[in-house]
């Protein structure tokens, strides 16, 4: 598993990205967590900022936690 952070430059652009770091999570979490934190690196490299985009992170993260309650 590859360690996921989003620098502070990228966070400020899209705060929303915070949310998706998972170093604070027990480790049996962190790979659930790091497969959204994945997809939400790839969607704001490959995807123009928009509204859309913005629904996109809300979305993913609404995913992400149904994902870690799902994992406990």
């Amino acid at each position: 598993m590859r360690e996921h952070y989003f620098s502070a430059d990228l966070i400020q652009t899209d705060p929303i990205l915070a949310y998706f770091d998972y170093k604070h999570l027990p480790s049996n979490l962190q790979g659930v967590s790091a497969l959204f934190a994945n997809f939400a690196e790839l969607l704001y490299d490959d995807v123009p900022r928009s509204a859309e985009r913005t629904m996109a992170f809300r979305k993913l993260l609404e995913a992400k936690d149904c994902a870690i309650r799902a994992a406990l």
